[in-house]
């Protein structure tokens, strides 16, 4: 069974693939999942391997990175919905795989063009573009994760360009990495942030051992230590002191594509759990199915799934690169986030001993699903984020 056939038939189409360009686009990445992704996946996890050769395909061979890049200038010339809808359909495989793929395509490549010169776009896109490069964003730190201000990388100026110092903590693609955005304080007050481009080949850049994660395994996190490493001029990504708003800039589009990453696990936990309870399981000469309690769980988890997926796309529609509207975003991964870890732990109990075992991948997904609820901004943000926007609706009452 697959739920995606269901989809089809509540809600517009065009909501959800607005243009036949996003529709071919589903399929295809739908096929690549299946036939790429698929075949690996728990040997990937299992193994807490990358593949990075296909991972560089996407973009030599499929032409995948660059969704929201001009095509004059070698990308796809598509807009948010079509983030969304590759990272969704990445996830119902591998929600590793789709991890890594966002961190190079929307943290990177997206947020790269949003703000740099047009010498670093001719420099760097190409290369990002076609897979050749791989990157990633590097903010977090050991202790400071969500309290940005906190950050206590620094970029000391000098005559030819800046001397940084510091450590990025649980960095996706570090390791096959090649370049990096990192943000790095640039003087006295906490939020004189710049943002700097930084090749993983300079002297002075090392990576730390991977991380053993609970989930996301086939997504490689590691330490960036910087050790005082030369970054020239021409390297500094917009205006010295504007990285943070370089950085808030492209929150909304980050947290709804983490969103999109809940929707595809979430969709194949539903597909396994019902296929399992509807043809393969009988419990007292009957269907599981049949039971009220397997009901509830399948019927609710699919309504909870569909009602986050409307607000997912949604959200994705409203997006302007040129505006920032932070509520939607936030609503839309926490919403989402839970949703996923619900869903997820319920099938497992519809599949019972079989769930708590690898033989079915819903045991996968749920460990993946959890990361969503901390990476890119936490729960308890993405909360007090909703609130104080609610807020400022009764400022001036």
């Amino acid at each position: 069974m697959r739920i995606g056939d269901l989809l089809t038939s509540i809600g517009p189409e065009k909501f959800f693939d607005p243009t036949d360009e996003h529709r071919a686009l589903r399929k295809m990445v739908q096929h690549l999942a299946a036939s790429e992704l698929e075949p690996n996946a728990a040997r990937d996890d299992e193994s807490e391997q990358f593949n990075e050769k296909l991972f560089r395909r996407f973009g030599s061979e499929f032409n995948l990175f660059g969704l929201t890049v001009p095509a004059d200038l070698g990308g796809a010339g598509l807009d948010p919905v079509a983030s969304v809808l590759v990272t969704e359909e990445l996830s119902v495989v591998d929600a590793g795989f789709a991890l890594s793929y966002m961190a190079h395509d929307v943290l990177f490549v997206h947020n790269f063009f949003q703000g740099a010169s047009p010498e670093q776009i001719k420099r760097v896109l190409p290369h990002v573009i076609d897979g050749s490069w791989i990157s990633g964003i590097a903010m977090t730190e050991p202790e400071a994760g969500t309290d940005v201000l906190g950050m206590r990388t620094t970029a000391r100026r000098t005559a030819s360009g800046y001397i940084l110092n510091g450590v990025k903590q649980f960095i996706t693609n570090a390791g096959p990495g090649d370049i990096f955005i990192v943000y790095a304080k640039t003087g006295s007050d906490d939020k004189s942030i710049s943002a700097f481009l930084v090749e993983t080949d300079r002297k002075g850049v090392s990576i730390g051992k991977p991380e053993k994660k609970l989930g996301m395994r086939t997504s490689p996190t590691a330490q960036l230590v910087f050790d005082e490493v030369v970054v020239p001029s021409e390297n500094i990504v917009g205006a010295e002191g504007r990285g943070l708003v370089h950085m808030m800039r492209n929150l909304e589009i980050e947290r709804v594509v983490l969103a999109a990453q809940s929707l595809g696990i979430a969709r194949r936990c539903l597909e396994v759990g019902a296929t399992y309870a509807i043809t393969q399981r009988k419990q007292f000469g009957q269907p599981l199915s049949h039971f009220g309690q397997i009901q509830k769980i399948l019927a609710e988890g699919f309504a909870d799934f569909q009602a986050a997926r409307a607000l997912v796309y949604a959200v994705a529609h409203q997006i302007d690169f040129n505006e920032r509207r932070s509520a939607g975003a936030a609503a839309a991964k926490l919403m989402a986030a839970q949703m996923a870890e619900r869903v997820g732990r319920d099938i497992i109990q519809v599949l019972g001993g079989y769930g708590y075992t690898r033989e079915y991948p819903v045991e996968r997904l749920y460990r993946d699903a959890i990361l969503i609820s901390i990476g890119g901004g936490t729960n308890e943000a993405m909360e007090k984020n909703l609130v104080k926007d609610m807020a400022l609706c009764f400022k001036d009452q």
